[in-house]
This record gives C-alpha cells, structure tokens and sequence, in this order.
C-alpha cells in the first residue's frame, strides 16, 4: 500500500486562496459558491490543498478542472441518458440545501419527500414557458392525499392557500400538523428547559458523558495520526490508498483502546433484550435516557406543546441509533463499538449518549418554528389520519378542524398536489419504526400502497394502479368541477396512464425533472414526472 507520496506542487501562480475559489466558481456556475463549499471539497479531497501557517491554497486549474467535470457536462450528459424532454429549470440546481430544507420543513427526517420548490412552483400564480397558467389562486383549497411529512401543507400555508392532508400513518400526520400549528414559543422553550435540566440530572452521576469525553480525544488523535484530514481522502479517491485493508487494520488496532475504556467506565453497551425496535437499536444508556424524556413529556398539559417535543424527541432518537453513519438510511446491523466509516474516512463511535442532539434539535426547532411564524398567512391546514381510498373528508374534517370544515362546505378543493408512494420502494412505517415502537402509535403497515415488502411483482403493480385509482375516485367527490391535480411520480413501469383511466381522468401535460442531490447512494442519472390530470371528456 501506498500512502507517502509526496503531493505534486503546483505552480505558485496557479495558486489561489478560498474566497478567490469562491468567486471564480460563481462566475463559472453563474450561482452563488460559499467559502463553505469551497472547503467542502479541500476536507473531502475533491481538490488538493496547498498553504501553511493556517492558510488553505488550491490550484486554479484544478477546481476548474472539478467544476467543469461535475457541473458543465452534466445537463448533456443526463439528457443524453433520460431524455431530451428533461426540464432541467425544475431541477431547482441554484438553490442551496439550506433553501430545499427551509423553516418546518426541516422538523424531522423523511424518505420520499419532495422539495418546496417543486410544490410552490406548481402552487403559486406565475406563469413561464412551460407553466403557461395558474392553477390556483389566494384562498382555494388544495388536497394531499399522500400528505407525508407535510411539504403541500406548510407551502400552501405560506403561499395563501387552505389545505388538507390525509396519510394512513399516525406519525406522519403528527409530523405534518406539527409543521403548520402555531406556537407559543415562550412556553415551548420553558418546557425544553425543564426537560433539559431532568436530563441533565439524570446524567449528573452517570460516567457517560465523561466516557464519551474520554474516547471523543482518543479518536482524534488516532485519526490525526492515521486519516489526516484532507490528505487521507485526497489519496483515497485516486487510489493511492486500499481503503479495505488499512480502515480494517486501523478499526481493529483502535478497538483495543474502546474495550479498555469500556472498561475503565463500567459502560453497558447491549440492551438485555432484542424484542423490540427500541430494545435491538440502542445502547443501554441511550435507550434509559430516551425513556427519561418521554416521561417528563408526559407531565406536558398542552396538546400542541407536547406533540411537538415528541417530534424533536423522535428526531434524536433517530440521530442516536447503533448504526454506523454509513448506513443510517438503511439499517442493516446495530454496531455498539467503534469501526471504520468508509462515508468519513477514520475511526468513529455510534452515540451513547442522546443529550448533545438534543440540544441541538431543540435549538433547532424553536429556530425554524420562529423563522416560519413571520411568512405563514392566515389560512387553515391539517392532516387527517386515514386511508384516502376510503376516508370521508368533510365527515373527518368537521372532527378534527371544525374552521376548516366550514372552509370545505362552502368551497370545492380547487385540486390535488401530491407524490404518491412509489411501488415496490420505501415502508413507510417501518422508517419511521422508534416512534412507533416509543409513542405507541397504531401501525396500519396493510393499508400502505406500493410498500418495500409488497415488491414490485405484476400482482404488486396491479395493486397499486388500483390503490391510487380509487385514491383519486375517492378525492373526486370533493373537487371543483375544472380541477386541476398533480402528481409527482417516478412511473418506469408506464402505470399512471391506466391510473388515470381508471379514475375517469385524462393526463393532460407532464413535467420532466432531473431530481439532484438525492440522499440514497446511487447518486446516477434519475428523472421524475410531475403529472397533470383533469377530468376525462368525452
């Protein structure tokens, strides 16, 4: 194995500093580049570092050679691979993450959502070359009937418009009418504290925190040592490195010092029992802290205040689970000891303690909870729990939002924006299985359409076009008479046309997106469409 070449030395004058990086890849994107992102791609090796004394350098003709690889090519190159129909405006590729995950958006972890982007695209009045009318107006009411975690909602929310939700999952719809409820802040931030401060106590005598201490410093001085940061990876990504062997030989050279310490610590690692989600997940501290919380939760009297420090109790909880960072989208084995992280390049530790992101999501929310506060407009949401082949809106409604009831009778829904589930992918309980597991939620698995564990066999897909026709029949009792519905889907398997059918419907246009940044590990070319029915004439 290779690991001491010496790094090739540019010319001094191809040399130039961050904020130099920065301009020259904004004027080449023609979007604005952050010093952050430049430094993004110095830690993960994407370009050479060059400086001492504190002063990062890299090559001019490098970064360059980066961007006009990865950026200037790429909308050919996805083209060439899904299309020449591809829309690439409504890739939304000038937005920052920051933006695709603005206010409540960010509340709380979800597979499968769409970005608010797409929706207020489609949602608000302007009008462009593709989009060459208005759908909907101030004051019309916009259904989704596969709610999520809520994006429809909060921008029908922010962009003047009444909505409703359905979705079959309790915790889903929780999520979603937690997104759009409106707070006192003040008491909301009295109730974390107090929370805060009984954790805080229950950890007072705890070695915890002091173990975690103690190995977080081991670490970092065995990873300065063996993956110094951006060297390690920059030699890694041009196969200087056998990235097997080494992070095998330095995980087991590292996990003598971990046991040493566990033991010095008397720490408890597994959970006696494996029954359940929580009992398999979690280290046995975790897991004691986790109930901790959900207890003092308990005590809360408001509804509204309670239920949205569940969500920032289920967010951490979901940061906190025995996993390597590797594989926190798709368990596969809980790990309770320290191991090479191919997604970091060094030696890291699952979390045996839930107080720091704690912090953190509580901090978080009561920031995004503000920040969303000054743009939402004086209009009703909510999210009914329930199977929308089925469900009685306005019956459900008047039950749990009387005001948006009377909305309801004395208007149509003027049409649907929604991204149906797609066959054969995600299970959208089982994502989300600690909060059921610690909230007691009733799990209606069955009544899912298109889950992961149905497959995507003939008889799986028959289900499916069947469950989102009669989805859409269902809906139709409740929509003005010229309404407009839209839905996002991947359809490989050529499906929506006879959904379409089925439900008495014509597509009338669609939209063909590039979807960019995706979370999973195939990061290949991947399109979307954005479907627009209306009612079938004869």
């Amino acid at each position: 194995m290779v690991y001491n070449e010496p790094a090739r030395l540019s010319e001094p004058q191809d040399l130039i500093n961050i904020s130099e990086a920065r301009q020259i890849a904004s004027e080449l994107l023609e979007k604005n580049v952050t010093n952050a992102n430049i430094s993004y791609l110095v830690q993960y090796g994407r370009v050479k570092k060059f400086g001492n004394n504190g002063t990062v350098l890299i090559s001019k003709s490098e970064l360059l050679k980066y961007y006009r690889n990865q950026y200037n090519t790429k909308e050919k190159a996805w083209k060439k691979e899904l299309g020449s129909d591809l829309n690439w405006s409504l890739s939304f590729d000038q937005y920052k993450e920051a933006e695709t995950t603005k206010h409540v958006h960010r509340l709380h972890p979800y597979k499968g959502k769409f970005i608010p982007q797409l929706v207020e695209y489609f949602l608000d009045s302007h009008i462009d070359k593709f989009k060459t009318e208005a759908f909907f107006k101030l004051g019309d009411i916009v259904l989704d009937p596969f709610s999520g975690s809520g994006t429809t909602l909060v921008q029908g929310n922010e962009l003047g418009l009444h909505a409703i939700g359905i979705d079959v999952s309790a915790f889903n719809a929780l999520i979603s009418n937690c997104k759009i409820k409106k707070y006192d802040l003040k008491v909301l931030q009295n109730e974390i504290k107090r929370i805060s401060a009984v954790l805080n106590g229950f950890l007072w005598d705890s070695h915890v925190l002091e173990f975690e201490q103690h190995l977080q410093k081991l670490l970092q001085d065995y990873n300065k040592k063996h993956f110094p940061v951006p060297d390690y990876k920059y030699r890694l990504r041009r196969g200087l490195i056998d990235e097997a062997t080494y992070g095998a030989e330095k995980e087991a050279e590292f996990l003598k010092q971990f046991e040493h310490l566990v033991a010095v610590y008397d720490i408890h690692l597994q959970q006696d029992e494996k029954s359940s989600f929580l009992d398999k997940w979690y280290s046995q501290h975790v897991r004691e802290e986790i109930q901790v919380v959900y207890d003092e939760i308990q005590k809360i009297d408001q509804p509204e205040i309670k239920n949205i420090i569940s969500v920032i109790l289920s967010r951490t909880i979901r940061s906190c689970r025995a996993t390597t960072h590797a594989d926190l989208g798709t368990l596969i084995e809980p790990i309770y000891s320290s191991y090479y992280c191919s997604k970091h390049g060094k030696i890291c530790k699952p979390i045996f303690s839930i107080l720091k992101w704690w912090n953190t999501y509580s901090k978080d929310t009561l920031a995004r909870l503000a920040e969303f506060e000054v743009l939402r407009s004086d209009t009703e949401q909510y999210c009914l729990v329930g199977d929308s082949r089925t469900i009685q809106i306005d019956i459900e409604l008047q039950k749990a939002n009387p005001h948006l009831a009377e909305i309801l009778r004395n208007q149509k829904i003027s049409g649907i924006f929604s991204s149906p589930p797609y066959v054969g992918l995600i299970d959208y309980h089982e994502q989300h299985a600690y909060a059921y597991d610690l909230f007691g939620f009733p799990r209606n698995d069955e009544l899912e359409i298109g889950p992961l564990f149905k497959g995507q066999g003939k008889e799986a897909k028959e289900s499916y076009i069947q469950g989102i026709s009669e989805v859409l029949i269902n809906c139709k009792a409740y929509l003005a008479e010229d309404y407009d519905v839209f839905l996002v889907a991947n359809d490989k398997y050529n499906m929506y046309p006879k959904i379409a059918e089925k439900a008495g419907m014509q597509i009338v246009n669609q939209y063909k997106r590039p979807v960019l940044n995706r979370t999973e590990k195939d990061k290949g070319a991947y399109a979307e469409i954005i479907f627009h029915l209306k009612e079938k004439t004869v």
